[in-house]
C-alpha cells in the first residue's frame, strides 16, 4: 500500500475522517457502556450476572489482541475496520431480543474481540501518519476524544427510557455511522504489520512493580467500567444522577491525565504511582461513604476518576523505562494482554462482594486493589533500586493508554519513545 509522505498534507487533515469514525464509535460504545449494566438491574440481572458482562468483554479483548494484526495482515486496515465496525453495530441491536444472562455475555465477548481491532486499527493509523514532531499532539487529540465521546454517550442514557429498545438502536445506528467517514476518506491506509510474540510473563523479570501494578489496575479498573453505573444507580436511585457519575469520573481522568504524565517525568514515577493510588482508594472509599448525591459527591468522583484512571499509564512508562528500545512492541502488547486479564477477573470478584456486601462493596474492593499496588510497589522499591535503560523515557500517551493495543503490529510502533 501507499503511505502519505509527511508534509504532503497537514497529518491532522489527513486523520480527520479516522477521528470523526472514532468520535463516533466511542460515542455508541458509550452509550451501550451505561446502558447494558442498568438495564440488566432493571431485568433483575444478579450482581454476579452484571460483573460476568464485564469479564466477558474483557476476554474478548483480549482475544482481539492477538486475532485483529492477522486479519490486518490478510486484509489491510479499510477493510478489517469496516468488519469490525459492522460486527459491533449488528451485535450491538441483538441484547433487546434476547434479554438472559449467558446470551448477553456471548455478546459482549464479540463486542471485546471487534472492539479491541477497532482500536489497534486506529492506534495504528495514528502511528503511520504523525512524525516525531506532531505524534505527541495527535494521541492527545485521541485521546481526548476517547473520553469525551465517552463522556458524552454515558449522558445519552438520559435520552429515552431504559427498558425500551431505543437506546439499543441509538447504540447501533452511531456505532454504524462510524465507518462512513474512513470509507469516504482518500487517506491511504497503513502499510499491514508486521506480527510478533507476545510474552506477557517475561515482563515480570523486567519490572516486578509495574507489570504488577498492571495487572491489578486492570482488576480495579475492569470493575469500574463494568459495574461503576450499577453501583452509581443503586446510590442515587436515579439514571441522570449515574449518568452523571460516570461522566465526571471519565472527565476527571481525562483533566488529570496529561499532567500526571509529565510529573512522572521528573520524580520517580514509583512514587508517583504510589501517591495517586494512595489517593485513588481514599477518594473512591469516601465517594461510598457520602450519603447523598450533591456537590461534593461529585467533586470526590471528579478526583476519584483523576487518580484512578491514569495509574495504567504512570505504571506502563515504568516498565518502558527499564525495557529496551527493540522491546518496545512486545512490551506495548505484553503489558495490554495482562491488563486485560485482570479486567477479566476484576468484575467477576467485585461482583460477588456487591452480591453479598451490597453496591458499596465495589469502592471496597477497587480501594483493596489500589492499597495493593502500594503495598507491592514499596516492598519492591526497598527490595531493589530503578535501573533505568539508557534515558528516561518520556511519558507518551501512545505507549501508556489502556483504550487501545498500542504497539500491536504497528508499523510504527518502534518509533514511539
Amino acid at each position: 500500500m501507499v503511505t502519505a509522505q509527511p508534509g504532503s498534507k497537514s497529518p491532522y487533515l489527513l486523520l480527520s475522517a479516522l477521528l470523526i469514525s472514532e468520535a463516533l464509535l466511542v460515542t455508541g460504545y458509550g452509550l451501550q457502556l451505561m446502558l447494558l449494566p442498568i438495564r440488566g438491574g432493571i431485568e433483575g440481572f444478579s450482581a454476579v450476572d452484571l460483573g460476568l458482562l464485564g469479564s466477558s468483554y474483557y476476554l474478548g479483548f483480549v482475544i482481539g489482541c492477538l486475532l485483529t494484526p492477522v486479519l490486518l495482515s490478510r486484509v489491510g486496515h479499510t477493510r478489517t475496520f469496516a468488519a469490525l465496525v459492522s460486527i459491533t453495530a449488528a451485535v450491538a441491536i441483538c441484547y433487546p431480543m434476547l434479554v438472559h444472562p449467558q446470551f448477553w455475555a456471548l455478546l459482549r465477548l464479540l463486542t471485546g474481540i471487534c472492539l479491541a481491532g477497532l482500536y489497534l486499527i486506529i492506534e495504528s493509523w495514528i502511528n503511520d501518519r504523525a512524525t516525531s514532531s506532531t505524534r505527541g499532539t495527535m494521541i492527545s487529540i485521541y485521546v481526548a476524544i476517547n473520553y469525551i465521546a465517552t463522556a458524552a454517550g454515558q449522558m445519552m442514557v438520559t435520552l429515552y427510557d431504559a427498558s425500551s429498545f431505543l437506546l439499543f438502536s441509538v447504540a447501533s445506528i452511531l456505532i454504524s455511522l462510524a465507518v462512513v467517514p474512513l470509507a469516504l476518506s482518500r487517506s491511504p491506509a497503513p502499510q499491514p504489520p508486521i506480527l510478533v510474540r507476545v510474552r506477557p510473563f517475561r515482563l515480570f523479570s523486567l519490572s516486578p512493580a509495574g507489570t504488577a501494578s498492571i495487572f491489578l489496575i486492570g482488576l480495579s479498573n475492569g470493575a469500574l467500567w463494568s459495574l461503576g453505573p450499577v453501583f452509581a444507580f443503586a446510590k442515587t436511585g436515579d439514571l441522570t444522577s449515574a449518568a452523571q457519575f460516570m461522566s465526571v469520573v471519565v472527565l476527571g481522568g481525562a483533566i488529570a491525565q496529561w499532567p500526571l504524565g509529565k510529573l512522572s517525568d521528573h520524580l520517580d514515577r514509583r512514587h508517583v504511582l504510589m501517591a495517586i493510588t494512595l489517593a485513588a482508594a481514599l477518594a473512591g472509599v469516601t465517594v461510598a461513604l457520602l450519603p447523598q448525591l450533591g456537590g461534593p459527591w461529585l467533586i470526590f468522583a471528579l478526583l476519584f476518576g483523576a487518580t484512578v484512571l491514569p495509574s495504567y499509564a504512570v505504571a506502563s512508562a515504568h516498565v518502558f523505562d527499564v525495557a529496551d528500545r527493540s522491546d518496545y512492541v512486545q512490551v506495548s502488547a505484553g503489558l495490554l494482554l495482562l491488563y486485560g486479564a485482570g479486567s477479566t477477573l476484576g468484575p467477576i470478584l467485585a461482583s460477588f462482594g456487591m452480591q453479598w456486601f451490597g453496591p458499596a462493596a465495589l469502592a471496597g474492593f477497587m480501594a483493596i486493589v489500589q492499597l495493593g499496588i502500594v503495598g507491592f510497589v514499596f516492598a519492591r522499591m526497598r527490595l531493589n533500586k530503578l535501573q533505568v535503560v539508557g534515558e528516561k523515557q518520556s511519558f507518551d500517551l501512545v505507549s501508556t493508554t489502556p483504550m487501545a493495543p498500542a504497539g500491536i503490529g504497528s508499523p510504527q510502533a518502534d518509533a514511539v519513545p
